[in-house]
């Protein structure tokens, strides 16, 4: 099978986000985000060029829509991949990287088609965020999966179980063969689901996906979150901080942090005052 690539440029952090909302509608549900471009893939049997072409044109984007064999991926995957550090605390690697001493938790991840690789500004401040958390013991959320990073790092960090969701199949087997690499997949229950039905309550929540998921969301994650849990917020642009704010803020009070890199944010809250 072969796959569309579409690359646009010249963006703005605002329409790189709109972007990431908008290309799962015509297919397209693997991303690569960099700071003013986003190029997303598509089996050519699942994405609907015609409406993709439309809605490009009305937003007079630039864009270059091409096409590559399936066998061609991991070649080009494996040719961009950097590992990824934060130093001395997380070093998120291929398999092709060499291990590094001096590090806290590795983490080998072969992305594939999933967003979440610790690249981006969103993945690498949901990780800075977690290593300031206690997850001993605790029973953890990852909403939005990917490739499983979080979801893997929270059992690193040693939770008691993560129910990791998300609503792409690809995501789904690249998070379990992601778990399997690192030796964590008794500890992760791996769910294909767009919505929070039937997930139990949770002491951590993390959930790095963008503005309009995460307040369609709010009431489901308050049920959720236990009382003196914790949720951590990403996948927002600084801009939607007094939104998210404005949702969020009456369930579960003010931020106990918030980090900020490149116009992203993200925001950790302490559920002290469920309602």
């Amino acid at each position: 099978m072969n796959y569309l690539v579409v690359k646009i440029t010249d963006i703005d952090a605002e329409q790189l986000e709109i972007l990431t909302a908008m290309l799962p509608e015509f297919g397209f549900h693997g991303m690569e985000e960099f700071e003013n471009s986003i190029t997303a893939y598509a089996p050519e049997t699942e994405c609907d060029v015609e409406l993709l072409h439309n809605y490009l044109k009305s937003t007079n984007l630039n864009y270059l829509l091409s096409e590559i064999p399936e066998q061609n991926w991991n070649a080009q995957w494996e040719s961009n991949f950097d590992s990824v550090i934060i130093p001395g605390k997380i070093h998120v690697r291929a398999h092709f990287h060499p291990r590094l001493d001096g590090f806290e938790h590795e983490i080998t991840i072969t992305p594939k088609m999933s967003f979440g690789t610790g690249h981006h500004a969103t993945t690498s401040m949901m990780m800075k965020a977690m290593i300031d958390l206690n997850f001993l013991g605790k029973s953890v959320l990852d909403f939005g999966t990917g490739t499983g990073i979080l979801a893997i790092l929270a059992a690193q960090r040693g939770c008691d179980k993560v129910i990791a969701i998300d609503n792409d199949e690809w995501s789904i087997n690249n998070t379990i063969e992601n778990a399997e690499m690192n030796q964590v997949s008794e500890l992760i229950d791996i769910r294909l689901a767009d919505n929070l039905v039937d997930i139990p309550q949770s002491d951590i929540i993390l959930a790095n996906i963008n503005k309009h998921v995460l307040i369609a969301h709010v009431h489901a994650i308050n049920t959720i979150l236990n009382t003196n849990g914790n949720l951590i917020l990403s996948g927002l642009l600084s801009t939607d901080y007094e939104d998210i704010i404005t949702i969020y803020a009456p369930f579960f009070g003010m931020p106990l942090h918030v980090l900020e890199e490149n116009g992203w944010i993200c925001i950790v809250f302490a559920n002290n005052n469920n309602s």
